[in-house]
This record gives structure tokens, C-alpha cells and sequence, in this order.
């Protein structure tokens, strides 16, 4: 397994849309909401990830069913194939506390 970030979301999509695996951008201590915003990053391209037959969540639900409070939301984002992200979600389930 290979660790490929290139810091343009548009650009590590295309490469998970080329060659599959999963784009993950979780919360982290420091921004506990992602750094993601919902509805100019996240939920565009969760569109397209689902359109192709994967799965875009937040590590709870799918980012499309997440209505935004405001333009600037964020959120955490796990978007790829669908059955990485299902195993992501399997082990976030198990381990998550």
C-alpha cells in the first residue's frame, strides 16, 4: 500500500479515481470539525466519488446527507471505493470510543 498526497484535493480524487484506494481527510485535535469545507469541497466531490460508484463519509454518514448550517461548514471527509471506505467505516465502528 502506497501513501500519495499531492495537497490539491482535485488532483488526489483524480488519482483515487484512476487507480482506487480512498482520500482521507479526518478531524484532528487541532480542528476537531475537518478542514474540508461542505459545500464548495466536500460535497462536490462526494457527487463525483458517488457517481463512480464509491462512497464519500464523514466517519458517521454519507456527506451527501449532511445539510450544511452555513456556507462555510466543515467536515471531515473519507471519500474513495466503496469497499474501502466500508472497511474504514467497519474499523472506525469497532474502534472508535
Amino acid at each position: 500500500m502506497n501513501g500519495r498526497y499531492v495537497g490539491s484535493m482535485v488532483s488526489d480524487i483524480h488519482r483515487t479515481l484512476l487507480y482506487g484506494g480512498i482520500f482521507m481527510y479526518p478531524a484532528m485535535k487541532d480542528k476537531p470539525m475537518g478542514k474540508l469545507r461542505l459545500l464548495y469541497e466536500g460535497i462536490p466531490m462526494s457527487y463525483i466519488i458517488e457517481q463512480a460508484g464509491g462512497m464519500a463519509t464523514n466517519g458517521i454518514k454519507p456527506i451527501l446527507d449532511i445539510v450544511p448550517a452555513s456556507i462555510h461548514d466543515r467536515s471531515p471527509l473519507f471519500l474513495g471505493s466503496a469497499d474501502d471506505v466500508q472497511e474504514l467505516m467497519d474499523f472506525i465502528k469497532k474502534y472508535d470510543s
